[in-house]
């Protein structure tokens, strides 16, 4: 029986932090990711909150193969999520729910990789995020983009349960390495 997502929520909330307390693991840019970069594309990545998995590696990869970096931005819930340039030794604002995220003067960008936060993915490569629907809104305005989840390997399930409205990603990379469907 898959549990509710708001069960599941909070039990993956609970793994993570206890994993990310309790490990020196750390996200690495498997080589089937770098394979994908590219000069010239848009790798929207995100500063980890709390235990959330870290992707400056991947970010850092991304920037040495000449791709440019984005950075989330957001208002308040009712607005969609924009991506914004951003360079790693930028200044950065503090916005809603403590999120760091360029100044509202940085360029809008369109992404081509998006780096996503998750509490939660299965085999299918469903993810279950914080339940605010910011990254499902942007998948579905960005739909050519490489959608790319972020995660500790506890963040694993058999089975995220999902709405029609939930967007499937592409990847997840974990401290383990990559899972995608190739």
């Amino acid at each position: 029986m898959i549990p509710d997502k708001l069960a599941l929520r909070a039990r993956l909330r609970a793994d993570r932090d206890l994993f990310a307390a309790e490990s020196v693991s750390a996200i690495l840019a498997p080589d089937a990711f770098v394979e994908r970069l590219k000069p010239g594309l848009v790798v929207t990545t995100y500063i980890a909150l709390g235990s959330e998995a870290d992707p400056t590696q991947l970010a850092a990869a991304a920037a040495a193969h000449g791709c440019r970096l984005a950075l989330p931005r957001i208002t308040d819930r009712s607005s969609p999520m924009r991506f914004l340039a951003w360079s790693m030794n930028d200044d950065l604002v503090t916005g809603p729910l403590g999120l760091r995220q360029p100044a509202e003067d940085a360029e809008e960008v369109t992404p081509d990789v998006i780096l996503t936060p998750l509490l939660g993915f299965d085999a299918r490569l469903d993810r279950l995020g914080q339940g605010a629907g910011y990254y499902d809104r942007a998948f579905a305005r960005y739909p050519d983009a490489w959608r790319v989840g972020i995660a500790w390997s506890v963040q694993q399930v058999p089975a995220v349960p999902t709405d029609i409205w939930d967007v499937p990603l592409h990847a997840v990379v974990t401290e383990e390495g990559m899972l995608w469907h190739k």
